[in-house]
Protein backbone atom coordinates (compact mmCIF):
# COMPACT_ATOMS: atom_id res chain seq x y z
CA UNK A 1 0.00 0.00 0.00
CA UNK A 2 1.40 3.39 -1.02
CA UNK A 3 0.93 6.11 1.58
CA UNK A 4 0.96 9.69 0.37
CA UNK A 5 3.43 12.07 1.99
CA UNK A 6 0.54 14.31 3.05
CA UNK A 7 -1.02 11.44 4.97
CA UNK A 8 2.31 10.66 6.63
CA UNK A 9 2.80 14.30 7.61
CA UNK A 10 -0.72 14.48 9.00
CA UNK A 11 -0.25 11.35 11.09
CA UNK A 12 3.10 12.66 12.37
CA UNK A 13 1.53 15.91 13.51
CA UNK A 14 -1.58 14.35 15.06
CA UNK A 15 0.51 11.67 16.73
CA UNK A 16 2.70 14.09 18.61
CA UNK A 17 -0.26 16.23 19.56
CA UNK A 18 -1.84 13.07 20.96
CA UNK A 19 1.36 12.18 22.83
CA UNK A 20 1.58 15.70 24.28
CA UNK A 21 -2.02 15.51 25.46
CA UNK A 22 -1.48 12.12 27.07
CA UNK A 23 1.71 13.33 28.74
CA UNK A 24 0.06 16.45 30.15
CA UNK A 25 -2.89 14.36 31.28
CA UNK A 26 -0.55 12.19 33.29
CA UNK A 27 1.17 15.20 34.86
CA UNK A 28 -2.06 16.87 35.95
CA UNK A 29 -4.06 13.75 36.84
CA UNK A 30 -4.84 12.93 40.45
CA UNK A 31 -6.26 9.51 39.58
CA UNK A 32 -5.23 6.59 41.75
CA UNK A 33 -4.64 3.52 39.55
CA UNK A 34 -5.68 1.29 42.45
CA UNK A 35 -9.25 2.43 41.80
CA UNK A 36 -9.30 0.14 38.74
CA UNK A 37 -8.49 -3.05 40.66
CA UNK A 38 -12.11 -4.00 41.34
CA UNK A 39 -13.97 -6.53 39.21
CA UNK A 40 -14.63 -10.24 38.83
CA UNK A 41 -13.29 -10.77 35.29
CA UNK A 42 -9.84 -11.90 34.22
CA UNK A 43 -7.17 -9.75 35.87
CA UNK A 44 -5.37 -7.41 33.49
CA UNK A 45 -1.95 -5.81 33.72
CA UNK A 46 -1.05 -2.78 31.58
CA UNK A 47 2.51 -1.98 30.52
CA UNK A 48 3.05 1.41 28.87
CA UNK A 49 5.90 2.35 26.54
CA UNK A 50 9.17 4.12 27.19
CA UNK A 51 8.87 7.51 28.93
CA UNK A 52 5.18 6.83 29.43
CA UNK A 53 3.07 6.60 32.56
CA UNK A 54 0.00 4.40 32.75
CA UNK A 55 -2.14 7.40 31.75
CA UNK A 56 -1.15 6.84 28.12
CA UNK A 57 -3.20 3.65 28.27
CA UNK A 58 -6.18 5.13 30.09
CA UNK A 59 -8.66 4.45 27.22
CA UNK A 60 -7.82 0.73 27.39
CA UNK A 61 -7.70 0.68 31.19
CA UNK A 62 -11.16 2.23 31.42
CA UNK A 63 -12.63 -0.03 28.75
CA UNK A 64 -11.35 -3.17 30.48
CA UNK A 65 -12.51 -2.01 33.88
CA UNK A 66 -15.95 -1.02 32.56
CA UNK A 67 -16.37 -4.63 31.42
CA UNK A 68 -15.66 -6.06 34.85
CA UNK A 69 -11.92 -6.69 34.69
CA UNK A 70 -9.67 -5.70 37.57
CA UNK A 71 -6.85 -3.71 35.99
CA UNK A 72 -3.43 -3.46 37.61
CA UNK A 73 -0.81 -0.79 36.99
CA UNK A 74 2.82 -1.58 37.86
CA UNK A 75 3.58 1.83 39.31
CA UNK A 76 7.20 0.87 40.08
CA UNK A 77 7.88 1.05 36.34
CA UNK A 78 7.66 4.82 36.66
CA UNK A 79 8.32 6.31 33.22
CA UNK A 80 9.57 2.93 31.99
CA UNK A 81 13.22 3.83 31.40
CA UNK A 82 14.73 0.64 32.84
CA UNK A 83 16.13 -2.07 30.54
CA UNK A 84 13.57 -4.54 29.21
CA UNK A 85 14.91 -7.37 31.39
CA UNK A 86 14.70 -5.33 34.61
CA UNK A 87 11.20 -4.12 33.78
CA UNK A 88 10.04 -7.64 32.97
CA UNK A 89 11.30 -8.78 36.38
CA UNK A 90 9.30 -5.97 38.00
CA UNK A 91 6.15 -7.05 36.18
CA UNK A 92 6.45 -10.73 37.02
CA UNK A 93 7.30 -9.97 40.66
CA UNK A 94 4.25 -7.70 40.84
CA UNK A 95 2.02 -10.47 39.46
CA UNK A 96 3.46 -13.15 41.76
CA UNK A 97 3.37 -11.06 44.94
CA UNK A 98 -0.31 -10.28 44.39
CA UNK A 99 -1.19 -13.86 43.63
CA UNK A 100 -2.55 -13.00 40.21
CA UNK A 101 -3.21 -15.85 37.79
CA UNK A 102 -4.75 -16.22 34.32
CA UNK A 103 -3.55 -12.68 33.55
CA UNK A 104 -4.15 -10.71 30.37
CA UNK A 105 -1.51 -8.13 29.42
CA UNK A 106 -2.19 -4.97 27.44
CA UNK A 107 1.03 -3.25 26.38
CA UNK A 108 2.18 -0.33 24.28
CA UNK A 109 5.44 -0.04 22.34
CA UNK A 110 8.35 -1.03 24.65
CA UNK A 111 5.72 -2.56 26.94
CA UNK A 112 5.20 -5.30 24.36
CA UNK A 113 8.89 -6.26 24.53
CA UNK A 114 8.68 -6.31 28.31
CA UNK A 115 5.57 -8.45 28.19
CA UNK A 116 7.05 -10.92 25.70
CA UNK A 117 10.26 -11.26 27.73
CA UNK A 118 8.22 -11.89 30.88
CA UNK A 119 6.06 -14.52 29.15
CA UNK A 120 9.06 -16.18 27.54
CA UNK A 121 11.68 -16.17 30.29
CA UNK A 122 10.12 -15.34 33.66
CA UNK A 123 6.74 -17.05 33.76
CA UNK A 124 7.24 -20.81 34.29
CA UNK A 125 3.76 -21.13 35.83
CA UNK A 126 2.19 -19.41 32.82
CA UNK A 127 0.40 -16.79 34.86
CA UNK A 128 0.50 -14.44 31.84
CA UNK A 129 -1.85 -16.18 29.44
CA UNK A 130 -2.25 -13.67 26.64
CA UNK A 131 -1.04 -10.24 25.49
CA UNK A 132 -2.23 -7.55 23.12
CA UNK A 133 0.81 -5.50 22.13
CA UNK A 134 0.14 -2.15 20.46
CA UNK A 135 2.75 -0.54 18.19
CA UNK A 136 5.59 -2.66 19.55
CA UNK A 137 9.04 -2.69 17.84
CA UNK A 138 9.34 -6.48 17.76
CA UNK A 139 11.96 -6.21 15.00
CA UNK A 140 13.49 -3.00 16.33
CA UNK A 141 13.44 0.46 14.80
CA UNK A 142 16.03 1.89 12.44
CA UNK A 143 15.62 5.28 14.10
CA UNK A 144 17.11 3.88 17.30
CA UNK A 145 20.51 3.79 15.57
CA UNK A 146 20.67 7.58 15.99
CA UNK A 147 19.03 7.78 19.42
CA UNK A 148 20.73 10.13 21.92
CA UNK A 149 20.76 7.73 24.87
CA UNK A 150 20.93 4.04 25.87
CA UNK A 151 17.25 3.95 26.78
CA UNK A 152 16.25 4.54 23.15
CA UNK A 153 19.20 2.79 21.52
CA UNK A 154 17.91 -0.42 23.10
CA UNK A 155 15.34 -0.55 20.29
CA UNK A 156 17.98 -1.17 17.61
CA UNK A 157 17.44 -4.43 15.75
CA UNK A 158 21.00 -5.37 16.75
CA UNK A 159 20.42 -4.84 20.47
CA UNK A 160 21.05 -8.17 22.26
CA UNK A 161 17.66 -8.28 24.00
CA UNK A 162 15.65 -7.01 21.02
CA UNK A 163 17.35 -9.44 18.64
CA UNK A 164 17.01 -12.37 21.07
CA UNK A 165 13.30 -11.68 21.48
CA UNK A 166 12.86 -11.48 17.70
CA UNK A 167 14.48 -14.91 17.33
CA UNK A 168 12.25 -16.60 19.92
CA UNK A 169 8.72 -17.55 18.86
CA UNK A 170 7.57 -19.89 21.64
CA UNK A 171 4.96 -17.45 22.98
CA UNK A 172 4.11 -15.62 19.76
CA UNK A 173 0.89 -17.59 19.30
CA UNK A 174 -0.39 -16.04 22.54
CA UNK A 175 0.28 -12.49 21.36
CA UNK A 176 -1.90 -10.19 19.27
CA UNK A 177 0.11 -7.40 17.64
CA UNK A 178 -1.90 -4.30 16.73
CA UNK A 179 -0.36 -1.49 14.70
CA UNK A 180 -1.19 1.32 12.31
CA UNK A 181 -0.73 1.37 8.58
CA UNK A 182 2.03 3.93 9.22
CA UNK A 183 4.09 4.33 12.40
CA UNK A 184 6.38 7.38 12.57
CA UNK A 185 8.55 5.69 15.21
CA UNK A 186 8.62 2.10 13.93
CA UNK A 187 8.90 2.21 10.14
CA UNK A 188 9.53 -1.56 10.09
CA UNK A 189 5.97 -2.10 11.41
CA UNK A 190 5.06 -4.35 14.32
CA UNK A 191 4.42 -7.61 12.49
CA UNK A 192 5.31 -10.56 14.73
CA UNK A 193 5.66 -13.95 12.97
CA UNK A 194 3.35 -16.56 14.46
CA UNK A 195 1.24 -13.98 16.27
CA UNK A 196 -2.16 -12.63 15.35
CA UNK A 197 -1.23 -9.47 13.45
CA UNK A 198 -3.84 -6.75 12.96
CA UNK A 199 -3.16 -3.63 10.90
CA UNK A 200 -5.46 -0.71 11.61
CA UNK A 201 -6.77 1.49 8.79
CA UNK A 202 -5.09 4.46 10.44
CA UNK A 203 -1.59 5.64 11.30
CA UNK A 204 0.40 6.79 14.29
CA UNK A 205 2.31 5.40 17.24
CA UNK A 206 0.17 6.99 19.96
CA UNK A 207 -3.13 7.57 18.16
CA UNK A 208 -3.62 3.81 17.87
CA UNK A 209 -4.01 3.65 21.65
CA UNK A 210 -7.31 5.50 21.26
CA UNK A 211 -8.51 3.78 18.12
CA UNK A 212 -11.91 2.09 18.70
CA UNK A 213 -10.74 -1.12 17.06
CA UNK A 214 -7.65 -1.32 19.29
CA UNK A 215 -9.86 -1.01 22.35
CA UNK A 216 -12.31 -3.60 21.00
CA UNK A 217 -9.47 -6.04 20.29
CA UNK A 218 -8.08 -5.66 23.80
CA UNK A 219 -11.50 -6.12 25.41
CA UNK A 220 -12.23 -9.22 23.33
CA UNK A 221 -8.82 -10.77 24.05
CA UNK A 222 -9.17 -10.15 27.78
CA UNK A 223 -12.49 -12.00 27.87
CA UNK A 224 -11.57 -14.89 25.54
CA UNK A 225 -11.02 -18.38 27.03
CA UNK A 226 -7.39 -19.17 27.82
Amino acid sequence: MTIRWRDRAGWWMRDYLTATGLLLGGITSRDDPRDYRSGTGRPCVVIPGVYETWHFMRPIVEALHDRGHPVFVVTDLGHNRRPVLDSAELVTRFVTERGLDDVFVAAHSKGGLIGKYAMLKLDPDRRLVRMVAIATPFSGSRYAEWAPNRTLRAFRASDPITSALAAEDAVNDRITSVYGVFDPIIPESSVLPGARNIELPSGGHFQVLRHPRTIAIAVAAAAAPA
